[in-house]
């Protein structure tokens, strides 16, 4: 845990939000205004499901339309920022973000698209060798795709997806039962593919534990980086992962339904005999208008897409990347152990008087920006009166677990603070204070 003195009243909230922070962006955003309570915006705390709007985007935006109208056609290599190579702006702030080297990382299509292609790559069953590992509480999209994959190949979906679970009565996997079980099923298991951050518990993974023991029993390992990229620290590269995927509209706040971002460690990159699903982007963009029929892919992520890029959805992803160059996740980190650290002290503080549970470890290296939390009550309806009533966005996932994630580019100390009063006040008829 941090070491934020834990004090309930409103005003250390405020005392703390008074001391400067430059990895606070707050102003760069548009904050929504609040439906009830009694302060004018929300206090959102729903980051890890839709990140809000910088400001700078609209901007972005109106460029590229402006560019559009005046160009035509021809904004493909005229524009200020020409259409062809648009997607190269994006390469090297994304690498930085996700501890990658540059031709490593392609921003394109989106999370789950990418994940399925990059399984047509990574996910290369035998007769024996054929399970897919995957945590049990995954993303139901994830769990989706690698079943598919599985009954596409023609195995059992059933029997060939083994599903990590947590120990009877705990909420979170440990690291140790999750190598126990790849040694454990070693000889059938061709890929692990798990989310970096549970989407659910918030639980951070050892991503290079976990890596390591999947390569040494010789299988592929994917992460689902959804929760992770803008949230806590990684290194794709040094950690030598095989393939990841990650949206940009949670913590990255590039938009709903934003463009995504996949990653092919720099080993496989000059692999010709890995094979790939191809289209036009796939090719050497230097012969790519002599429209051969076979084609030359390139040495780098972007081998792995398909299509023009789609302009107008990489302008908010350009903005986001310029928002974290500029601040560092280094900083962002710290601001958000000491958020969470504060939340956390707020929400044990309740949990001597109502009936909550706090899900997420409290192990720093075990958690990120999201602390979830459950409620023995109808949890969407208490999500919505917590808006309602008090002006707070939080996110529910049913049955009973409250999403809470402070995403400390634009979320305060007074947002927790109110995140808490109006929890309390909603199971207990009082404040936090």
């Amino acid at each position: 845990m941090s070491d934020v003195t834990i004090d309930t009243r409103e005003d250390h909230a405020l005392e703390l939000d008074g001391q400067p922070d430059p990895a606070s962006r707050r102003s760069d955003f548009l904050i929504p205004p609040a439906i009830g309570g009694d302060f004018p915006l929300t206090a959102y705390l729903a980051g890890n499901s839709l990140g809000l709007q910088p400001r700078a985007t609209r901007a972005e935006l109106m460029a590229d339309l402006d560019a559009w109208e005046e160009y035509g056609v021809h904004g493909h290599s005229e524009a200020d920022r020409p259409w062809f190579p648009y997607h190269e702006a994006l390469r090297e702030p994304a690498a930085r973000l996700v501890g990658a080297e540059p031709r490593e990382v392609v921003i394109m299509n989106s999370l789950t698209v990418n994940l399925h292609l990059l399984l047509a790559s990574f996910y290369r069953p035998t007769a024996i060798r054929h399970r897919i590992v995957i945590e049990d509480y995954a993303f139901s999209s994830d769990s989706y795709a690698v079943r598919s994959h599985v009954a596409l190949r023609g195995h059992d979906p059933d029997t060939a997806v083994l599903r990590l679970r947590p120990r009877a009565g705990e909420d979170t996997l440990r690291t140790e039962d999750v190598i126990q079980t790849l040694r454990d099923h070693a000889h059938s298991i061709a890929t692990v593919m798990i989310g970096g951050v549970n989407y659910l518990t918030g639980e951070v993974m050892d991503m290079q534990a976990i890596t390591a023991v999947g390569h040494e029993i010789g299988a592929t390992v994917g992460w689902d980086l959804a929760h992770a990229a803008g949230n806590v620290p990684l290194q794709l590269h040094d950690w030598d992962v095989d393939f990841a995927a990650w949206c940009t509209y949670k913590y990255l706040n590039s938009g709903p339904g934003a463009i995504a971002g996949a990653f092919v460690h720099s080993r496989h990159l000059d692999d010709p005999t890995l094979p790939r699903l191809e289209g036009w982007w796939s090719t050497d963009p230097a012969s790519r208008f002599e429209m051969h029929p076979v084609s030359a892919p390139q040495r780098s992520a972007d081998a792995w897409s398909l299509s023009n890029p789609p302009i107008l959805a990489m302008g908010p992803v350009h903005t986001s990347l310029l928002i974290f160059d500029e601040v560092g996740l280094p900083a962002l980190r710290e601001r958000s152990l000491r958020l969470t650290g504060y939340l956390r002290g707020l929400l044990e503080s309740l949990a001597e008087r109502a009936p909550i549970q706090l899900v997420t470890p409290a192990d720093d290296d075990h958690h990120g920006a999201q602390i979830s939390v459950r409620v023995q009550t109808d949890v969407t309806a208490l999500a919505d009166r917590m808006s309602e009533n008090w002006g707070v966005v939080a996110d529910d996932r049913k049955p009973d677990i409250m999403r809470l994630a402070p995403a400390p580019l634009y979320c305060t100390f007074h947002d927790c603070w109110r995140a808490v009063d109006a929890l309390s006040q909603e199971l207990t008829g009082e404040g936090i204070a």
